[in-house]
């Protein structure tokens, strides 16, 4: 490969990690052909993507974006394939976590594509063990509806018991004036 298709590839990948605002990197060396391109199908039906790049290429393609990365090196090491998410942060989690539960792994056995290293709005998560946390993480749809339904909440108590009170004085002075004519 040619040093200028090196920076156009350079040049890709810093756009993508530009506009994707979540992408895991996970190693499928070891997996066949046919279980690579099940994932792959996978990643395509979920709005994600998943592709192989030369660390060299991931590291050069960091360092463009804002802030440290460089806690992300210990990610880089061995095959290392980018799984990229416009959705939210957890979405890939999931993904990972389903194409493992489906693939049906041994308690020992090492699930693949293996899970290495996230960067999600600009937080870096590192090792096996933070997938379930990634997984679990809401995205920024599910807390801002959180958010609309905790606030809406409150609103919709006092409307409802300014209602139903309403209802029951309408009640009481309708009561009152029926005795006031039966006692006329």
């Amino acid at each position: 490969m040619t040093r200028e298709e090196k920076q156009v590839l350079v040049d890709e990948l810093s756009e993508k990690f530009q506009s994707h605002n979540a992408f895991y990197i996970a190693d499928a060396s070891g997996m066949s052909v046919a279980k690579i391109n099940e994932f792959r199908r996978l990643c395509f039906n979920r709005g994600m993507e998943f592709k192989v790049y030369k660390n060299t290429l991931i590291r050069k393609a960091l360092d463009t974006l804002e802030g440290d990365t460089t806690e992300m090196d210990a990610a880089l090491k061995g095959q290392s394939g980018v799984l990229f998410s416009k959705e939210s942060g957890n979405a890939p989690g999931k993904l990972l976590k389903d194409f493992y539960k489906a693939q049906a792994y041994g308690k020992n056995a090492i699930p693949k594509p293996a899970f290495k290293g996230a960067y999600i709005d600009s937080s870096i998560y590192l090792g096996a063990d933070q997938l379930e946390t990634l997984s679990t993480l809401k995205g920024k749809n599910e807390l801002i509806g959180e958010v609309i339904g905790l606030l809406q909440s409150p609103a919709k108590n006092v409307i409802s018991a300014l209602s139903s009170g309403g209802n029951k004085l309408a009640g009481i002075l309708k009561t009152l004036s029926e005795k006031e004519e039966v006692a006329a």
